[in-house]
């Protein structure tokens, strides 16, 4: 399979083949966790006034997402794994979500018009993921691996780690997930968040988004009209 790496927002322009666009910490974790308690669908924006105006026509909108990591005003929800757990299947089951984050969506709008087809990648997913890419490129369609990083100007860790994971399953690749856990938790920014110092992203968020393979589905954008709408893509095993 042919695996090209790329990292950040500049890495986002021109991408080409089926782009898997990562943010682990935290949108693509959070949208994953989402799926998981039943939303019917996920549209990303760019801006806040994007997510903000989607409600405005139609109260049944749930606003989530952050700027610089922070909740934004008027939000339902921000970005934080944990708080989605805490919310659970009673909150989200049947429901629709408008997303904006610093990196994650970013990336999506920035790769959507380059890209043959774009998927949401985390370590939650990344085998499901694989499985996807394996079966829709096969040996023809190049796979993007894009790692967004922090607001998507510096690589993290967690990024690239899941980049490598992916990676792995794809092309087989070394690949130590201790290792890559372990780079993570003394990396000084999130080290941050173990000792508390980040309000806005508490330290289970950290421990969930490492997690590997806990969700057996693939996250794939589209554009509908101006909207790019993500859905969950369940049959992996045909």
């Amino acid at each position: 399979m042919n695996v090209v790496r790329r990292s950040l927002l500049e890495g986002a322009g021109g991408a080409e083949g089926v782009v898997v666009v990562i943010d682990v910490l935290r949108a693509f974790s959070s949208s994953a966790l989402m799926f998981h308690y039943g939303i019917e669908e996920l549209v990303l924006v760019r801006t806040p006034e994007e997510a903000l105006a989607l409600r405005r026509a139609d109260a049944a909108w749930i606003v989530a997402g952050e700027v610089k990591g922070v909740k934004v005003d008027g939000f339902d929800i921000g970005n934080s794994p944990s708080e989605i757990i805490e919310l659970g299947e009673r909150f989200f089951r049947g429901r629709r979500v408008v997303l904006r984050s610093s990196a994650g969506t970013q990336g999506v709008a920035g790769a959507i018009v380059t890209a043959d087809e774009v998927v949401l990648g985390s370590f939650m997913t990344a085998a499901a993921t694989a499985r996807y890419l394996r079966r829709r490129c096969g040996d023809t369609v190049p796979v993007t691996l894009l790692a967004m990083g922090l607001q998507g100007h510096s690589r993290s860790v967690e990024d690239e780690g899941c980049a490598d994971y992916l990676q792995h399953l794809l092309a087989g690749t070394p690949y130590d997930h201790l290792a890559t856990v372990w780079q993570c938790l003394t990396d000084p920014f999130i080290a941050k968040s173990l000792r508390g110092e980040r309000p806005h992203m508490p330290r289970e968020d950290v421990i969930l988004v490492l997690q590997r393979d806990l969700l057996d589905f693939c996250l794939v954008a589209r554009r509908e009209g101006e909207r790019v709408v993500v859905g969950a893509t369940r049959d992996l095993h045909g």
